[in-house]
């Protein structure tokens, strides 16, 4: 059973591998996104970015760090088969499933324009915003101190595969295949 867990930028891809890991590879996915909007609606906030942030950051600090990934691991252990967990987003969500064996942090990074471009046009809630407010977000997610905020940069520093994806879903997939199986089969 491999774990592999999957961080990078704003709009690089990261749904793209998710997609492709579940459609050809037969991984489960679970959604740190997903987790987080249960949560949200829980508490009568309106889902948007600002919410997830806060909201993420609230359940970190209120448990651990890697609260929400060990929660999702957890759930991933019990159906036995290979899964894949979007998207990493702290240092010590990273470690602690590190620490659980048989783990892989995936990172993917293009283009901020690029990147842009691919969150105007899958049109989530969250991701209706200006060029200039993609980037103060980004910016923001990129670096803390604290461990219960978002570290995107540290993440992506701390992963075993790091893909850019400026180029086709067809390369962009051809290079996890290449990984998946180097993984599933090592020498």
């Amino acid at each position: 059973m491999l774990i592999i867990g999957i961080t990078g930028t704003l709009g690089a891809g990261k749904g793209t591998i998710v997609d492709f890991l579940v459609r050809e590879k037969g991984f489960v996915h679970f959604s740190v996104r997903e987790f987080i909007s249960r949560e949200i609606v829980r508490r009568g906030l309106p889902v948007n970015r600002d919410s997830m942030v806060m909201v993420a950051n609230d359940l970190r600090a209120t448990h651990t760090p890697s609260y929400i990934v060990d929660c999702l691991f957890d759930e991933a252990r019990q159906t036995g088969r290979n899964c894949i967990i979007e998207s990493i987003r702290t240092p010590g969500e990273a470690v602690s499933l590190r620490a659980k064996g048989n783990f892989f942090l995936f990172a993917v990074d293009a283009d901020p324009a690029t990147r842009y471009a691919r969150i105007a046009a899958r049109k989530s809630e969250t991701d209706l915003i200006s060029f200039e407010t993609f980037l103060q977000n980004e910016a923001r997610e990129m670096n803390s101190e604290d461990p219960n905020h978002q570290n995107l940069r540290k993440c992506i520093g701390m992963s075993d595969f790091l893909f850019n994806n400026d180029g086709s879903v067809a390369e962009l997939e051809s290079e996890v295949t290449t990984v998946i199986n180097q993984i599933s089969h090592p020498d």
